[in-house]
């Protein structure tokens, strides 16, 4: 019998962490167990998990200092039983259908070391919703992929944290997540897994990345130390960029869309141009290369001013 162990990071998300749970709670598929890991909120959130699991034997809430949400996940996975490992962030949340149509893309694909469906990205205050645009061949609907390839193809990320299954034994020959990574802590996990194993994907979206949260209590857009920024810590991937043409087409493209503020900003600077040394501008999948090529005054204005317009767009559609 397959079992799941579902674990939810939590920190300081009050508003969000009960529909999370009640939509593991609606799954067609019985034989799951939940841990919610809280990180030390400052808020209420551990009480709303509490009694939104109340009455619930395969639910439990551990609570801890604050470690991260790698640690956060880390120790949920090392107080869970299932053989397979989803991870929802507290913030979004499942169709009722996921672990059920998971279980079966298991059974169908046994040689896979992670699972992963497509996903929907929501933005009520924005009012857009749309499925997540993976690129795969039209009419693809479920199968191996090639993740590196995929990613590549329209930057949408085929496997996404709130959409993903991965074998307890997978997890635990990579040792988890990454200690101290606060941007991209997952993909460092998925990358490493998809370039040892099979990548198992259905395109059917099965799960709802929730854009709507404050943005304070957001990882994106922020500038991160190099040391907890997901680019900074893929020096043992980089005998494959020689060899690999999938995964260094990828990764410089992460490069290239990822280091635009850290180039312009005088703290990360010089971290950056280490990092964009690495790149083979001669790549013409690679986007933002004439940035990279202007005065680094004017790429700087540029990207202040996108910053700001986008801030001038959360503003009036949040009135």
């Amino acid at each position: 019998m397959m079992m799941f162990s579902v674990v939810i990071p939590l920190y300081n998300k009050a508003p969000y962490i009960a529909k999370a749970i009640q939509s593991v709670l609606a799954q067609t598929f019985n034989d799951y167990e939940l841990i919610i890991v809280d990180d030390g909120s400052k808020d209420n959130s551990a009480d709303v998990a509490a009694h939104a699991i109340e009455g619930h034997a395969n639910c439990r809430l551990i609570r801890q200092e604050n470690e991260g949400v790698s640690m956060a996940r880390n120790n949920g996975v090392a107080a869970s039983h299932g053989d397979f490992l989803c991870f929802l962030d507290a913030d979004d949340w499942w169709d009722s259908h996921f672990l059920d149509e998971l279980s079966k893309l298991i059974i169908e694909y046994p040689e896979a070391g992670i699972y992963g469906t497509n996903y929907t990205i929501v933005n009520e205050t924005k009012h857009k919703t749309r499925v997540s645009p993976i690129g795969v061949e039209p009419g693809f609907e479920k199968g191996y992929i090639n993740y590196c390839q995929v990613y590549a193809k329209t930057m949408a990320m085929p496997l996404w944290t709130g959409a993903v299954c991965i074998p307890r034994n997978v997890f635990d020959e990579m040792n988890g997540f990454l200690k101290g990574v606060k941007l991209g802590e997952d993909f460092l996990l998925w990358i490493h897994v998809a370039l040892k194993y099979k990548v198992a994907f259905l395109n059917k979206s099965l799960s709802n990345y929730n854009q709507d949260v404050d943005a304070a209590n957001r990882g994106v857009g922020r500038l991160y130390k190099p040391e907890e920024h997901m680019l900074w810590n893929l020096t043992d991937l980089e005998p494959l960029e020689r060899i690999d043409e999938d995964y260094k087409h990828l990764i410089d493209r992460l490069r290239a869309n990822s280091l635009l503020k850290y180039y312009v900003s005088s703290e990360y600077h010089a971290a950056a141009k280490q990092e964009l040394v690495k790149i083979d501008w001669h790549d013409k999948g690679l986007r933002n290369v004439f940035l990279y090529r202007m005065p680094r005054f004017l790429v700087k204005l540029i990207v202040n001013a996108r910053t700001i317009g986008s801030q001038v767009k959360r503003f009036f559609s949040s009135i």
